[in-house]
């Protein structure tokens, strides 16, 4: 005959143990944290010293217009072929949401005219709020 000992007995158990849930969340906020900065900027640009650090546009409201030095143009992170289409694209996206801010970027070491190319569209097509992005300035 068998013998059962108290030992081989299922347990319930009447708690949870939330500490690796805790390790999860902690590593997924770092995480996010981490790699937030990273997914804002598409391309490299170095942006001119000056102006307010703080951003008023609400960021749903917000395009980001980019240029490189080269005069490579992008458009909320994509490539955009050309002048004209960026400005075919900032017109669909302004029809969508009439209190669309354009956020432009531009390297401060880069050609002047490639940044205005960019205000000259938005006031072509009745786009009135843009911001230029800078660095704020160091005290």
């Amino acid at each position: 005959m068998r013998r059962f000992s108290s030992r081989n007995q299922l347990v319930t158990l009447n708690e949870i143990n939330i500490t690796p849930l805790l390790d999860l969340a902690f590593v997924l906020l770092i995480i996010f944290i981490i790699t937030t900065p990273l997914l804002e900027q598409s391309i490299s640009v170095k942006l001119p010293n000056g102006g307010e650090s703080k951003e008023t546009a609400n960021p749903n409201d917000t395009v980001t217009a980019e240029v490189s030095p080269t005069g490579t143009y992008y458009l909320k992170g994509h490539k955009v072929a050309s002048v004209a289409e960026m400005e075919r694209q900032l017109v669909a996206e302004y029809r969508k949401n009439p209190k669309m801010v354009v956020r432009i970027r531009a390297d401060a070491s880069g050609a002047y005219r490639l940044p205005v190319g960019i205000i000259n569209i938005c006031q072509r097509n009745g786009i009135t709020r843009f911001q230029l992005a800078t660095e704020p300035e160091k005290r």
